[in-house]
């Protein structure tokens, strides 16, 4: 007999629209309601500097159109701010009072742009860019605004730059380590990346930490700890993510830097699940689109009462925006002695990788990632690269290895 629970789920972005649809296809007769804080239908997050950049229009950030929920008999609420939870109860209680009740609960509340206590830096004409008014706020303010400061040079950093430096504004990206992406790439990769997209336009200041956002009553300018100052109309800090779990530790449910979930994505309460920003996951919060959808998969079809697990999976990240792809995932430094890395820059491209015990654990393309297919498979797969390692081939070789070795 097919279990037909409701289905409440929390939050629109992509592991939220995930949920949904996994839960919609495991159960055709489930009653699945989405509520969504923002008053759009839900959309890509991760283009919004590719929207920033003049890439995409606001019909193309959509993940989908309104007929897509429909007729799926998805029922979607915008505009709807979650207040509290009550276990007990398996009650909601809303912004605006109103409550909604479930049988199943998925929490996908993502997650909130995190902002370092450096002095000045509440000032009006400092913000972030993390929802679609934030990219409409940074275009309204480039018809007036001329000069840009990015605090971070991150993944978001260095789009926020480009997109904005495409848009004719000046703009200095404000990185605190000596290379930009440390996370994802190694010393080299990380040289030839920024040779390439200097050309874009932006100042890049390395090894640099903000000290203070100078000015009265809008910042002028920022003051660095080595005492220089970069004059700004405006700031866009862009220095990681954290998790929403306020209202699921309010609610008593088991939270970290996120809220705790098992393999099945389910949380301390044996009917509520938790899935992409927002989930801790053997201590990982990943923060990526795909593990986000991933993670809403799994926590669609077990709401709606099948058995399905996540078990992890390598993180990856990749560049947009800025005329130059990257691609890295999994571990980018050797970490022991017998640890091989095979590399090499041909044509403008770079290609790393990181084998251990004869496998593949990480990797980083330059330029032409699309082998980026292979090379994702060839690592979650484990493939044996021994023989790869006996031959001590070159790039090219690896990657046709790669490529033959995941289709056996």
């Amino acid at each position: 007999m097919e279990v037909k629970p409701k289905i409440v789920i929390v939050g629109g972005g992509i592991a939220g629209v995930s949920a949904a649809e996994a839960a919609r296809k495991a159960s055709a007769k489930a009653k699945i309601i989405m509520l969504s804080k923002e008053p759009y239908l839900p959309y890509y997050r991760i283009n919004l500097t590719r929207y920033l950049a003049g890439e995409v229009t606001n019909n193309e950030l959509e993940i989908h159109p309104e007929s897509w929920y429909k007729g799926r008999d998805i029922d979607l609420s915008l505009g709807t701010e979650l207040s509290s939870i009550d276990l007990a109860s398996k009650a909601l209680v809303m912004r605006d009072g109103k409550s909604q009740t479930y049988d199943k609960l998925i929490l996908t509340l993502g997650s909130y742009a995190y902002v370092p206590p450096i002095a000045g830096i509440d000032k009006p004409n400092v913000i972030v860019l993390r929802t679609r008014d934030d990219a409409d706020c940074l275009l309204n303010n480039c018809q007036r605004a001329s000069r840009f400061v990015c605090i971070g040079g991150g993944l978001l950093g260095l789009e926020t730059a480009g997109a904005l430096s495409r848009r004719g504004m000046e703009v200095a990206l404000l990185e605190g380590f000596n290379w930009l992406l440390p996370r994802q790439l190694n010393r080299k990769a990380s040289a030839i990346l920024e040779r390439h997209i200097t050309k874009e336009g932006f100042t890049i200041h390395k090894g640099v930490k903000t000290k203070e956002i100078v000015g009265d009553e809008n910042s002028t300018s920022v003051l660095l700890d080595n005492g220089n100052t970069i004059a700004a109309d405006m700031i866009i800090v862009t220095t990681g993510i954290r998790s929403n779990i306020d209202l699921a530790r309010a609610a008593g449910l088991s939270v970290n830097n996120g809220i705790i979930v098992d393999n099945t994505l389910k949380t301390s309460h044996p009917d509520v699940y938790a899935a992409g920003d927002v989930a801790e996951h053997k201590g990982i919060i990943y923060g990526t689109w795909g593990s986000s959808m991933t993670q809403g998969t799994t926590a669609g079809m077990n709401a709606a009462g099948q058995h399905v697990e996540f078990t992890g999976i390598p993180r990856s990240n990749m560049l947009k925006v800025l005329g130059y792809d990257m691609f890295s995932i999994g571990e980018i430094d050797p970490a022991i002695g017998s640890d091989e890395v095979i590399d090499g820059e041909m044509d403008g491209n770079y290609y790393y990788f990181l084998l251990r015990g004869n496998h593949l654990i990480g990797a980083i393309l330059l330029g032409d990632i699309r082998p980026s297919v292979v090379v994702r498979k060839t690592l979650e797969k484990q493939v044996d690269c021994s023989e790869v390692l006996k031959a001590k081939k070159g790039v090219l070789e690896v990657l046709s290895f790669f490529k033959d070795a995941v289709k056996r």
